[in-house]
């Protein structure tokens, strides 16, 4: 976690602050002096909370659960991010139906895991001159998918290998 150093009371150096109380209301703008007592008064921390401004804005609360809640923030803001892998499905042109269907499962398996799929169809030796049962074998598997995935990048022929990456569609439920 990004760990930002506010400056607190007594490092607070500016002459004038626009000073924000502990309920949340703007006090205005005030001499450092002033607001320091204040936040005395009320028992609480005269925090710097954003230093750019000009004036810079002070806000009197408690610094330790002023911390924690920022830490709070950022612990959920990490959680909410999405961790997408990307698992690789390989075919040849002459993929039987049954294996075909068995990697179609696990494709579908890893989508709703929330993770991104590359489907590869790799041509060895003489496949080469078969590239277009390769591209219908992508293009079967593609629409096999196509209800719990999303095509993100399109068929497209790299070296000996045609590829394709599907994504999660959004909206759909994860397990």
């Amino acid at each position: 976690m990004t760990q930002i150093k506010y400056r607190v009371n007594q490092e607070i150096r500016i002459p004038e602050v626009r000073l924000i109380d502990a309920d949340g209301e703007q006090v205005g703008i005030v001499p450092i002096k002033v607001a320091l007592a204040k936040a005395q008064e009320s028992e609480m921390d005269l925090v710097e909370i954003a230093p750019q401004a000009t004036p810079p804005v002070c806000k009197i609360i408690d610094y330790g659960k002023f911390l924690y809640e920022i830490q709070k923030r950022e612990k959920l803001q990490k959680k909410k991010q999405q961790v997408s892998v990307l698992k690789e499905i390989r075919l040849h042109p002459n993929t039987d139906t049954h294996d075909f269907d068995f990697k179609a499962r696990h494709a579908v398996n890893f989508i709703e895991d929330g993770n991104k799929v590359k489907v590869s169809v790799i041509f060895k030796g003489r496949e080469l001159a078969y590239t277009e049962l390769g591209e219908a074998l992508l293009l079967r598997f593609i629409e096999r998918l196509q209800e719990v995935a999303k095509v993100e990048q399109e068929p497209k022929f790299e070296g000996r290998a045609m590829h394709a990456i599907l994504a999660p569609q959004k909206g759909k439920k994860k397990k």
